[in-house]
């Protein structure tokens, strides 16, 4: 296992393009880390860096304590993962395996334990003698994942590996890659992917990228914490509206007050709604959106409640997510109903937003304190 660790890692492109910076990052021995963020935002970039394959502009690159800035990318104790599979065509399975280990000439007999124990692991015992061209996508990406395997390295780097595949081998694979992280020695992981919930379930811990203008503005990191602290805690409206699906429901307003445990805001529909957040700074009548997600939303009337018009919704079995007429220029709301639950377009609901689950955001789009701790948050409704 070996720690990585970036301080003020820029990269720069052509005309002084910023396309990383400023980012500050300590993955811990075993830590598994995944960078997310929209299209666009450097997260493969930022990948490229710490495995060597794209040069670091400013800033320093530390793999176990040691500067990598100028390291060759095989002297780095790394063993990357792409997108692409990247297996040779011609090859078996189990000389795929072995490819870098033969070309290191290490003993035959030690190459032959390590591919079956990693085959075994991986469930490839029976595959050992088939060409890539005779596996499925998902016996692909795990023969790419042995073949770091097999390098026992400090540091795995995954490059978007379950992007090519279908839905269910995505949650199968997933599964094995976690399962992997916790069987090798929980090897520090760093995994770039664009799909949230794969950041959700494997990650320790998340970066959050920025993207687009935001990223000369304020850096490139939006937000680092665990999956819940960013769930639960996001630090500003981009992050909000990224982490979750369907994303949280954001609802325009102007502050009426504002005390250190709450805040009333009157929304531009109409409506008064209290909050539990910290609001002490700001002034009666400036402008602010309130947030609340899917799931924290409940039918039916409460101490503060919207009554909104259906507009569509869509019936999952095990829950119901109606889209509502938000009254507002934003777009509609979305409440995660029970699976039984029914409305028909053009039906009137009473929709209540309990104010402990209600987020609140300045006029910068910067998040305001909550006042309740995480393990005190109300469960969402059975569905």
């Amino acid at each position: 296992m070996a720690s990585i660790e970036l301080r003020s890692v820029n990269k720069n492109y052509l005309n002084d393009i910023a396309v990383i910076r400023n980012v500050d990052l300590h993955v811990k021995q075993g830590e598994f880390c995944v960078f997310v963020g929209p299209s666009g935002c450097g997260k493969s970039t930022l990948l490229r860096m710490v495995a060597g394959l794209e040069d670091i502009s400013s800033g320093d690159l530390l793999i176990d304590g040691q500067r990598m800035n100028d390291t060759q990318p095989a002297r780095r104790g790394v063993a990357m993962v792409f997108q692409s599979y990247a297996l040779f065509p011609h090859l078996s399975v189990y000389e795929n395996l072995a490819f870098g280990m033969t070309l290191a000439k290490m003993d035959k007999a030690l190459i032959r334990q390590k591919v079956t124990a990693a085959a075994q692991v991986l469930q490839l015992e029976s595959l050992l003698e088939r060409k890539p061209k005779a596996l499925s996508g998902g016996q692909r990406q795990r023969v790419a994942i042995g073949r770091a395997i097999v390098r026992e390295p400090g540091v795995f780097l995954f490059d978007e590996p379950l992007s090519n595949l279908d839905a269910s081998l995505r949650v199968q694979t997933r599964f094995e890659i976690a399962k992997i992280h916790r069987d090798f020695g929980r090897a520090s992981t760093i995994y770039v992917t664009h799909d949230q919930v794969e950041a959700m379930t494997l990650a320790d811990r998340i970066l959050l990228l920025n993207a687009g203008e935001a990223v000369a503005r304020e850096g490139s990191v939006a937000q680092c914490g665990t999956p819940l602290e960013l769930y639960h805690r996001p630090r500003n409206l981009f992050v909000a509206g990224f982490i979750g699906s369907p994303k949280m429901n954001f609802l325009p307003g102007q502050l009426l007050e504002g005390h250190a445990d709450r805040a009333r805001v009157q929304l531009d529909s109409g409506e008064v709604m209290e909050a539990l957040v910290d609001a002490s700074a700001l002034q009666p009548g400036q402008p602010v959106t309130l947030g609340i997600r899917p799931e924290h939303t409940q039918l039916g009337t409460a101490t503060q409640s919207l009554v909104r018009e259906v507009q569509w919704q869509e019936r999952l079995g095990e829950s119901t997510y109606l889209f509502l007429n938000s009254g507002a220029v934003s777009p509609s709301i979305i409440v995660k109903a029970p699976g039984q639950a029914h409305a028909d377009a053009g039906q009137r609901v009473a929709v209540s937003l309990p104010a402990a689950c209600l987020h609140v955001f300045d006029q910068h789009g910067h998040a305001l304190e909550r006042r309740i701790p995480i393990a005190d948050l109300p469960v969402p409704h059975a569905t």
